[in-house]
């Protein structure tokens, strides 16, 4: 299994797709593909089960397996993250036990949802949680999902414990991330992630570790370059890249009038790339029909793609 002690856990780590037949049956096949095309694209890491994996949509029995897939198929060649959110604490802590069962690198967890909590509710709730975990522990930011934003002094508060390893961010607020990252400065291994695709170059810039894209699932070269060139401070290739990565977010990512653009959005550009069969999504959202897919066929054929791979 990866060492967790490399820390702190730095590029980029794609959120997987989650490739699915129907809304009961994981496709394998695919994701095994998904899986070798993203570490061929020089991927720093994997992260299943998160908000692009459509977690919270899913059955436990499924969310199992995409667990037990994914980490046969990774086979330990790259750090592999967990999400286990959940409205239940029990659920959540069962969900770690089978990513370490099944050789995971670390877990991930936003704030428990539907019933919001006050920050010392939220402080006590993980401070509960995390001597139960069987493995380290990194906190997600996702407050228009989960309605609760970690606030800053309260990741302090959670990170004085060592099993807390790093922080991914999906606010899309820079003044958060930023004093996020500097209430944590003397965390040398803390990692700062950026969810958000569009902002990740410029917090990496300013210091952050990396980020967790979802555009990556299609391109993995193009933000791994993207990375490499804010880390190296390489500002002319930066907004070079960045324009593909915008070209991305303003048309596969708008596509339809709701916020299930981006999911759907995103599966359907991977069916069409070929990375994976079908571009099923779990329910209450479904696929797109006929007419939003060719605006996706568009959008990709307005991007240089050869053999599959973008030419940047």
């Amino acid at each position: 299994m990866t060492d967790v002690n490399r820390l702190p856990l730095s590029g980029i780590i794609p959120p997987l797709v989650t490739p699915l037949k129907d809304s009961e049956t994981l496709d394998v096949e695919s994701l095994e593909n998904l899986i070798g095309h993203l570490i061929s694209g020089g991927v720093n890491g994997l992260f299943v089960l998160g908000t692009t994996g459509e977690e919270q949509s899913l059955s436990y029995d499924l969310r199992y397996q995409m667990i037990r897939e994914s980490c046969r198929i990774n086979n330990g060649r790259l750090p592999l993250l967990v999400c286990i959110s959940d409205t239940s604490i029990v659920e959540s802590i069962k969900l770690a036990g089978k990513a370490a069962d099944c050789g995971a690198t670390a877990v991930v967890s936003a704030p428990p949802y539907y019933a919001a909590t006050g920050q010392p509710e939220l402080a006590e709730f993980y401070e509960d949680l995390i001597p139960q975990l069987p493995l380290p522990l990194y906190l997600y930011n996702m407050p228009s999902h989960v309605k609760v934003s970690f606030a800053p002094s309260t990741v302090a508060r959670l990170a004085a414990n060592p099993r807390v390893l790093g922080f991914k961010d999906s606010s899309a607020n820079g003044t958060y991330f930023q004093t996020v990252m500097w209430k944590m400065r003397s965390r040398s291994d803390f990692s700062m992630l950026c969810g958000p695709e569009e902002m990740t170059a410029q917090c990496v810039l300013m210091g952050a570790h990396g980020g967790i894209n979802g555009g990556a699932n299609m391109f993995p070269e193009l933000y791994v370059a993207m990375y490499d060139a804010a880390r190296k401070g390489d500002l002319e290739r930066v907004n070079r890249l960045q324009q593909f990565i915008m070209q991305i977010s303003d048309t596969i990512y708008t596509v339809g009038r709701h916020g299930s653009s981006y999911l759907k959005g995103l599966k359907c550009a991977l069916s069409l790339l070929g990375v994976i069969r079908d571009d099923y999504v779990a329910p209450p959202f479904y696929k797109f029909n006929p007419p939003e897919r060719m605006k996706i066929q568009a959008a990709l054929e307005a991007l240089p793609i050869q053999d599959g791979k973008l030419l940047f």
